[in-house]
């Protein structure tokens, strides 16, 4: 049995850089990522897997092509395989992504915000 608990604000306060996600945890192929999120992601899917986003602290806009999708603090969506998609935060945001292993960062976009290998914390 894992001893080892996490204390979210103790990890979200490593680190401060925006779109990069730190990995906390691991379960079932499963990755429990953190991200600070500010300003406009890219729009960009997932082909394979389904992606969970749950707000911690702030607020972010989901934009799809046909809607956009506002998530507030203990909100939580989950963005289905294959749908594009575009997470904008107007004011930084925190949240915790709960998605497979697999999951590349800007799905198959490349962009200058694309991170290839997520650091654990």
């Amino acid at each position: 049995m894992n001893d080892k608990k996490v204390n979210l604000k103790d990890k979200f306060e490593l680190f401060n850089e925006h779109w990069t996600p730190k990995i906390i945890g691991e379960l079932n192929g499963q990755k429990v990522k953190l991200a600070k999120l500010k300003g406009e992601f890219v729009w960009h899917d997932h082909k394979e897997e389904d992606e969970m986003f749950l707000v911690i602290k702030g607020s972010l806009k989901i934009e799809f092509r046909d809607k956009t999708i506002t998530l507030n603090e203990g909100e939580m969506y989950i963005v289905p395989r294959g749908v594009e998609h575009n997470p904008v935060a107007t004011e930084e945001a925190w949240v915790l992504l709960f998605e497979p292993a697999t999951t590349k960062h800007t799905g198959e976009v490349k962009d200058k915000l694309t991170i290839e290998d997520p650091d654990w914390i």
